[in-house]
């Protein structure tokens, strides 16, 4: 039997709920994680940082299959935004 229309919406509301919510206690972690590190003490350009944000990503998708995943450091210049590996 067919879900009726109403059905349906409700189940993707009830969905896209949980996403947000989802969403924010994920944003909230990486938020605590980067404030941890030191990120907010420097004023870095949005762009900049969502470039080393992307940069890790792939790195921890590259080593998905490895059960530790140790990164090289990375420096983020205050005044430039620039993102420099050691």
């Amino acid at each position: 039997m067919k879900k009726p229309s109403r059905q349906i919406r409700d189940e993707i509301a009830r969905l896209q709920d949980q996403l947000k919510q989802a969403e924010t206690r994920e944003a909230e972690r990486i938020g605590r994680i980067a404030l941890k590190a030191g990120i907010g003490e420097f004023e870095i350009d949005e762009g900049a940082l969502l470039s080393a944000f992307e940069e890790i990503a792939g790195r921890f998708r590259k080593d998905s299959s490895r059960t530790t995943k140790v990164l090289p450091t990375v420096t983020i210049g205050a005044a430039s935004g620039a993102v420099e590996q050691g």
